[in-house]
C-alpha cells in the first residue's frame, strides 16, 4: 500500500483552475488588449525585462510578445527566424523599440522594425535615459519613427 501518486485532483479543484484559465483566456482576448512586439538588442534583455514588467502593472492593458535572438542575421536559420518573427510581429498591433547604441547597430532590430512597417504595424521606439545612443539611427529618422523616453511610452500606447 502507499506510494505517493501524483494524479487525481479533487474535481472542486479542477473547476477553479478551468475557471481561472477561463477568465485568463476572456482577458487575453479582450478588444481593449495591446499586444507588442518588443525589438531589441540581446545585450539590452536586463533593461527589457524591466520593461516587460511595466506590463504587469494592473494599470496597463499591454502584452508584450518578445523573443530574444542568438542567431547572427546572416546565420543558415535566418530565414526561418525570419519567418518566425513575422508571425509574431503579425499578431501585435504595435512594435516598441528598445533603442540604445546596441539596438541601433542591430541588423535583426532594423528587420524587425522594416517588417513591423511593412505589415503596417506602429512603430514607436523608447529609451531609458541611461541608455539612449549617441544618434537616432538613420532608419529611425528616415521612417519618422517616434522617439520617446522610457517613462511616457505607457501614456504613448494609451494614445494609439
Amino acid at each position: 500500500m502507499g506510494g505517493n501518486g501524483g494524479g487525481g485532483s479533487s474535481s472542486r479543484r479542477s473547476l477553479g483552475d478551468l475557471s481561472s484559465l477561463e477568465q485568463k483566456a476572456k482577458q487575453a482576448l479582450s478588444p481593449d488588449r495591446r499586444n507588442v512586439f518588443i525589438s531589441f538588442a540581446f545585450e539590452d534583455i536586463d533593461d527589457v525585462t524591466m520593461l516587460r514588467g511595466q506590463a504587469k502593472n494592473e494599470n496597463n492593458d499591454l502584452e508584450f510578445v518578445d523573443r530574444s535572438l542568438h542567431e547572427p542575421y546572416d546565420s543558415k536559420n535566418a530565414d526561418y527566424i525570419r519567418s518566425k518573427l513575422s508571425d509574431r510581429i503579425n499578431q501585435t498591433s504595435v512594435t516598441v523599440v528598445y533603442l540604445t547604441s546596441d539596438a541601433a547597430q542591430s541588423k535583426w532590430v532594423q528587420w524587425e522594425v522594416q517588417k513591423s512597417i511593412e505589415l503596417g504595424k506602429t512603430v514607436i521606439a523608447t529609451h531609458s535615459k541611461n541608455a539612449i545612443p549617441a544618434s537616432i539611427p538613420k532608419w529611425i529618422t528616415d521612417n519618422k519613427i517616434e522617439v520617446v523616453p522610457w517613462n511616457g511610452l505607457a501614456k504613448k500606447l494609451d494614445t494609439l
